[in-house]
């Protein structure tokens, strides 16, 4: 839907919430969800010029296990959704074959892992 897109989760599987970790788990689970958030950011800025800003989400409604939503943002999305959560978009567009991640973003994916391993 949303080109860089990711979703972190916890090596502790068994973690539904950030509370669920030990400090020092909290502090690295954290710690990644910032370093993911910046490779998505400055690779989707190279990538597209579009690029606004990213969104960094632990929710947790709907499923019980500890993970966070990484959302890159951009200028192309809809006037009415751009300053909104993307859970506001459309059910039907999350299901889009349109809008789906495909193999068109595999250079984001590649850019972004080489970011996290400092290349």
């Amino acid at each position: 839907m949303l080109p860089g897109y990711y979703e972190l989760l916890t090596y502790h599987s068994e973690a539904e919430r950030l509370s669920d970790l030990s400090p020092t788990e909290r502090a690295m689970f954290l710690g990644s969800m910032a370093d993911l958030g910046e490779a998505v950011e400055r690779c989707c800025k190279v990538a597209d010029s579009a690029f606004r800003r990213v969104n960094l989400e632990i929710l947790g409604n709907t499923d019980a296990y500890l993970h966070a939503h990484i959302w890159p943002r951009y200028e192309w999305e809809p006037p009415e959704l751009m300053h909104q959560t993307v859970w506001l978009y459309p059910k039907e567009r999350w299901q889009d074959e349109a809008t789906a991640l495909g193999h068109e973003h595999e250079a984001l994916r590649i850019a972004i892992t080489k970011y996290l391993n400092g290349n």
